[in-house]
């Protein structure tokens, strides 16, 4: 513990000198001009980039990546507190201290009197600490959502996940993975019966509508659908660029190979069954034609 105590003093300096650097950058006189020029609005799309970019150093295990994505996102809050200071909102130490007395207050079992608790047990007393919360800021509780709270700017199928578990958490769930199975059925009818009318919305609306049971589906299988999909992508693209290099070659441009040709290639990279036609044929069941038209 005391090793951990000594810690504090120089991440303390080091912190301070980034939140000196930052008010520099932000200074109307003498600092950079893009900084400057910079608003809540123009600077979350860069805080999004550099929590994926955080995400994608742990997915690569590169520890040296990581260090310097974290110190990114670290910046990313340092610049929004800068920017609320100089509007008179809070300060750096306010978010830390806001943060500080959440994980005490959500953690009676560790920072208090209260017996440990399992990760179930954590869950339940989870959502009566937030229902003391919004009490304390004056939110009804009769008019609260047990929505509340996801945010609107996660990637749509990450939301998902968090809307559905959000919903389960008080009863609205199926009660078997089968019954899931079925509803994947139902929705995949839906988007063909969508295809047939030709209307764009309606295509758009049913997929939306499949999507969303596959991240159920994932959610009740326990399985992380935005990790899911991450691999796959990288199984995608792993393929594909094996693909390029086989045509490479043999000298064959990839602008004048025939499908057959590259479905043979991708064959070979391991795959038992063609990738694209393999996809639309698990999630829609999807005639030849129907292939032409969704291509």
């Amino acid at each position: 513990m005391t090793d951990d105590i000594n810690s504090y003093s120089p991440a303390s300096e080091a912190m301070a000198r980034l939140i000196d650097i930052m008010a520099k950058l932000r200074d109307k006189n003498t600092g950079c001009a893009w900084d400057v020029a910079q608003n809540f609005s123009t600077i979350a799309p860069y805080t999004i980039e550099e929590a994926y970019e955080v995400a994608d150093a742990i997915q690569r295990a590169d520890m040296d990546e990581l260090k310097e994505e974290l110190g990114d996102l670290l910046f990313q809050v340092v610049f929004h507190s800068q920017m609320a200071r100089e509007a008179g909102a809070f300060e750096i130490a306010d978010v830390v201290e806001a943060i500080n007395a959440k994980m005490i207050r959500r953690h009676p079992h560790v920072f208090g009197d209260e017996s440990s608790r399992t990760e179930d047990q954590q869950v339940a007393a989870w959502e009566v600490i937030k229902a003391q919360e919004r009490a304390a800021k004056g939110q009804p509780e009769d008019s609260a959502s047990a929505l509340d709270g996801v945010a609107l700017a996660l990637p749509a199928l990450l939301r998902a996940e968090k809307l559905q578990k959000r919903a389960a958490r008080v009863g609205f769930d199926w009660t078997e993975a089968d019954d899931i199975f079925d509803k994947l059925a139902e929705e995949t009818g839906e988007v063909r019966e969508a295809i047939e009318t030709g209307d764009p919305d309606k295509i758009e609306d049913e997929l939306g509508d499949l999507l969303f049971v596959a991240a159920n589906l994932s959610r009740r299988l326990n399985v992380d659908p935005e990790q899911a999909l991450r691999r796959a992508n990288a199984k995608f693209e792993r393929r594909f660029r094996y693909v390029e290099g086989e045509l490479s070659a043999a000298q064959r441009p990839l602008t004048e190979a025939s499908l057959d040709e590259m479905e043979a290639h991708w064959q070979d990279s391991g795959r038992s069954k063609g990738y694209v036609w393999g996809c639309v044929d698990a999630v829609a069941g999807l005639s030849l034609e129907d292939r032409v038209m969704v291509r």
